[in-house]
């Protein structure tokens, strides 16, 4: 009687420990699945930007810093690399990006121009499509985390070699530039 009891006990302790590693598995890919949604529209910025910067070269070739910057960012993110490389890459990206547009904002010929209002749409557009994934991402990466930090979880997490993963933040240029939103005034 006392090897049933014994055996039933290990069968539970097994059983619990397969389904906590399965849960972090299932977390831990997640996790990957929400970056492959933001990989789509980063991809999308990365492809807009060679326009964006060409049309912007256009009528502010003596921004040549800011043009170049963008075009660093751009090859530096292009380089892929596994996901916390890619984060503070695509995060300068999009400072890069936020920074020629502020700088557009001086060129009132620029403003006018067509062609750059649909590549500021889009680029807009794509925006606000990786916004909504970073969060989702964000939760997926706070899912796993915590999980994995957990007990028992922390102890099979340690020997499965499941580590800590970093969020998809804004670098602190993004923030700024986001804090200072460009001033909009229809009075003279």
């Amino acid at each position: 009687m006392e090897l049933w009891v014994v055996l039933a006990v290990l069968a539970a302790i097994v059983v619990l420990f397969i389904a906590i590693y399965n849960r972090i598995v299932a977390l831990r890919q997640r996790r990957k699945n929400a970056f492959s949604d933001i990989d789509v529209q980063l991809k999308l910025r990365v492809d807009l930007v060679p326009n964006l910067v060409e049309t912007v070269k256009g009528y502010a070739a003596h921004e040549k810093g800011v043009l170049e910057n963008v075009t660093k960012a751009r090859a530096t993110a292009m380089q892929g690399g596994s996901i916390s490389d890619r984060v503070p890459a695509e995060a300068a990206l999009g400072a890069a990006v936020m920074k020629l547009m502020a700088v557009a904002e001086n060129y009132p010929d620029l403003k006018a121009d067509a062609n750059f209002r649909q590549l500021q749409t889009e680029l807009s557009d794509i925006e606000n499509k990786i916004a909504a994934a970073r969060r989702f991402f964000n939760n997926a990466t706070s899912e796993y985390n915590t999980a994995i930090q957990q007990f028992p979880a922390v102890l099979i997490a340690g020997m499965g070699g499941f580590k800590e993963e970093v969020f998809f933040e804004m670098d602190e240029a993004e923030k700024a530039a986001v804090k200072d939103a460009p001033k909009v005034s229809f009075g003279s």
